[in-house]
């Protein structure tokens, strides 16, 4: 990515001095696309994105030199640009699409790890557009795991990172979600399935300590109350600070109930982990 920008940056002005041609008197013309050199097309596309502002047209003009002169260095150049170009229109199916390509056909080459960023960011920058649907997100965590483990020393490594945990806090947030419009209309079982996902599946995610208080709140509802002992138990042990511990606290003891483990349930388990540290 570095290498095709810094190429790019050679004249910008003389790009359009090369790609205009006089037509009679003031009159200009562009210069047909076949007739110029797969480097002035390359510029003229780098024009486009960074002085128009033009990503659509820049994404063509990067398309043409990958057409015109598919096996050039210029156009493994321009490849890696068109997925970017595209990204920033927004047009991120055909930014995967590209950036798939330059991973199929250049593999070995640096620019490798950048392609597969952007194919991870083309799912990402998707997340908050989807409603309950998560499988855009599933698909970032997938492409942007690929990106850790993969390229585990580029400059990408780490923002893949960061965008994982957000996604996968994503994730159990859409949980939590649904489990509260569950709680609300008192479909208490339906509302353990999800916040039990979340105790099970996402719990190193900010969204645990509710969970188990939602739990809590639910199996009292059903009159489950070792199970709601048990979660409350669990809050005790690892989150006695936050809001959620509190609410539950007063839930049970007021009640006359402990927030202790008891029977032999799922959370049951869960509490065994957490005592033996395996867990959280």
């Amino acid at each position: 990515m570095a290498r095709g920008r810094r190429a790019a940056k050679l004249a910008a002005g003389l790009v359009l001095a090369a790609t205009l041609a006089a037509c009679g008197g003031n009159r200009q013309k562009e210069v047909p696309l076949e007739d110029l050199s797969a480097e002035q097309i390359y510029q003229k596309a780098e024009f486009e994105l960074e002085n128009s502002r033009k990503p659509e047209e820049a994404a063509r003009l990067f398309s043409e030199v990958e057409r015109l002169y598919p096996y050039s260095e210029w156009a493994k150049r321009a490849l890696i640009m068109q997925a970017f170009a595209f990204h920033q229109d927004r047009d991120y199916e055909n930014s995967r699409a590209a950036a798939q390509r330059y991973i199929d056909f250049y593999p070995a080459e640096e620019d490798a790890a950048y392609a597969q960023y952007l194919l991870a960011l083309s799912y990402y920058d998707q997340i908050d557009d989807v409603g309950r649907d998560q499988g855009l997100t599933f698909q970032a965590l997938q492409a942007l795991r690929t990106v850790i483990e993969q390229y585990p020393d580029s400059e990408y490594a780490r923002s893949a990172m960061l965008k994982f945990d957000l996604a996968f806090d994503h994730l159990a947030g859409k949980e939590m979600e649904i489990g509260r419009y569950y709680l609300k209309r008192g479909h208490y079982t339906a509302a353990i399935n999800r916040f039990r996902v979340v105790v099970e599946q996402f719990q190193t995610t900010t969204h645990t300590p509710e969970a188990l208080h939602r739990l809590v709140e639910c199996y009292l509802s059903l009159g489950l109350t070792d199970e709601a002992q048990t979660a409350g138990a669990i809050l005790g042990h690892n989150f006695q600070s936050t809001e959620w511990y509190r609410d539950s606290y007063k839930l049970l003891t007021g009640r006359g109930l402990s927030m202790e483990a008891k029977g032999d349930s799922w959370l049951s388990s869960v509490y065994r982990q957490v005592i033996k540290g395996e867990w959280l």
